[in-house]
């Protein structure tokens, strides 16, 4: 692994009163890999970000890159932040406002001989698509072009690791997810290894090759996006990503039969035995997409709430059993809130946990 956290902890204050901000995170990264930290406020992705860059000590485990230990808990040994090669972009760009655009790039190489300096700053120019406004200023350029120059510094410098946190977070929704899918062509292009911090799950997904969901301090899993979704390790997870409830269900026979309020879910060759649960009783995750809308169907469903979604309503629906549901409806299908519809289960992937 190029870059390697092994049971990584952060904790601030002193004694009885200290917090533990991450606790015990091991993730690692391959050369060229795009990795990406996403989780809720406060749950310590930004920590463990400045962990490693070297802007936070760790009172546990280690940080290595290249095989290299750039911080250690045992030891308290700490490599400085400028002396790991670790380049930053940060959410809010940090662009000189008095310096044009190429001088903002060319303002972390000014070591470089000044033909390879200029060389360099018209290569990170054209790698961002900026070339034409190299002699502007900041100001006169959108937030998203400010952000590919923020980029472009970082990069200028040629550093082995780029960690960005998140950069995208004061644009617009669109422009944020069109910008995280151009930011991952850049970075591959060059082969660019990176850890990105976001609390958007459209940009974890438009910019990651792996992703680490993080809940309490924990990494409750680190995977590809189709795992997260399909295959969530925790419940956490099963909620964090993507939209879906849980259900009571009944796993009988072998091989696994499981019963829902919706009826029988058809495919459950990768569900657990009934052993695994007291009495085979567990709870069931579906997702909106696994909810078919039905009129033949023999099981209703009252919409108590719908989202227009362009192409598709997201639909919540109760069940006369009581049971909450969502279900992605193509749009034309526009039903009034109170109205009742039929349902069916499409589940590809039959995910359970313990019954709460």
């Amino acid at each position: 692994m190029f870059l390697q956290l092994d049971r990584v902890s952060i904790s601030y204050g002193q004694g009885k009163s200290a917090k533990l901000a991450v606790d015990g995170v091991s993730l690692g990264l391959s050369v060229g890999q795009i990795g990406v930290l996403i989780g809720p406020s406060g749950c310590g992705k930004t920590s463990l970000l400045r962990a490693v860059a070297g802007l936070e000590p760790i009172s546990h485990g280690q940080v290595r890159m290249e095989r290299n230990v750039l911080s250690d808990g045992a030891s308290g040994r700490q490599v400085a932040p400028e002396d790991r090669g670790i380049g930053m972009v940060f959410q809010d760009y940090a662009l000189f406002p008095h310096m044009s655009v190429a001088d903002n790039i060319a303002f972390g190489i000014k070591h470089l001989p000044k033909a390879e300096r200029t060389a360099r700053v018209a290569e990170m120019l054209d790698l961002v698509g900026l070339a034409h406004n190299a002699k502007r200023l900041p100001h006169q350029l959108s937030g998203g072009q400010q952000q590919r120059i923020a980029l472009a510094r970082a990069l200028a410098r040629q550093p082995k690791l780029l960690l960005l946190d998140e950069p995208f977070s004061s644009l617009d929704v669109d422009l944020r997810e069109r910008l995280a899918q151009d930011v991952r062509a850049i970075l591959k292009q060059i082969g660019a290894t990176a850890l990105f911090v976001t609390h958007d799950q459209l940009e974890a997904f438009a910019i990651g090759d792996a992703i680490g969901v993080m809940h309490q301090g924990r990494l409750e899993q680190w995977g590809d996006a189709y795992a997260l979704y399909h295959r969530p390790a925790t419940r956490f997870v099963a909620q964090f990503i993507g939209h879906g409830v849980f259900t009571p269900a009944q796993i009988t026979g072998t091989p696994p039969h499981v019963e829902t309020p919706l009826g029988p879910l058809t495919d459950a060759d990768e569900c657990p035995l009934p052993s695994a649960y007291p009495g085979g009783q567990c709870d069931v995750l579906l997702r909106a997409d696994d909810i078919v809308h039905d009129d033949d169907s023999t099981v209703k469903a009252q919409i108590e709430r719908k989202a227009f979604r362009g192409s598709e309503f997201l639909y919540t629906l109760r069940l006369a059993s009581g049971e909450q549901v969502l279900a992605h409806v193509p749009s034309h299908h526009d039903h009034q809130v109170g109205e009742w519809i039929g349902i069916r289960p499409q589940v590809d992937h039959v995910v359970t946990f313990a019954r709460q």
